[in-house]
C-alpha cells in the first residue's frame, strides 16, 4: 500500500500516514489524516480502518468503485 493521498469514493481527500498493526489480532490498520475542515468532527481529523476494508470496492450510485482511490502526486495538484 503507497502511503500518500487518497480520493474517498464521495470525493474527499485524504493522506495515508502509516499502516499499523493491532496488537491483539496484528490485523493491519491505515492510518489517515482528512485533508478538509470539519465541523462535525474536528479540522483534519486522524481515522483508522482496517486494510483490507480502506482498499476495497463498494457500490456507489450503481457501480462498483474503489472505496479509496490512489491518487498520482501530479494528479492531486490538479484535483
Amino acid at each position: 500500500m503507497k502511503i500518500w493521498i487518497y480520493r474517498h469514493y464521495k470525493w474527499k481527500l485524504y493522506e495515508v500516514m502509516y499502516v499499523a498493526k493491532h496488537t491483539e489480532t496484528l490485523e493491519e490498520l491505515v492510518v489517515y489524516k482528512a485533508m478538509y475542515d470539519s465541523d462535525q468532527f474536528w479540522n483534519n481529523a486522524i481515522w483508522v480502518r482496517p486494510k483490507n476494508m480502506f482498499l476495497e470496492n463498494i457500490e456507489f450510485e450503481w457501480r462498483v468503485v474503489p472505496r479509496f482511490e490512489y491518487i498520482w502526486n501530479k494528479k492531486y495538484k490538479n484535483v
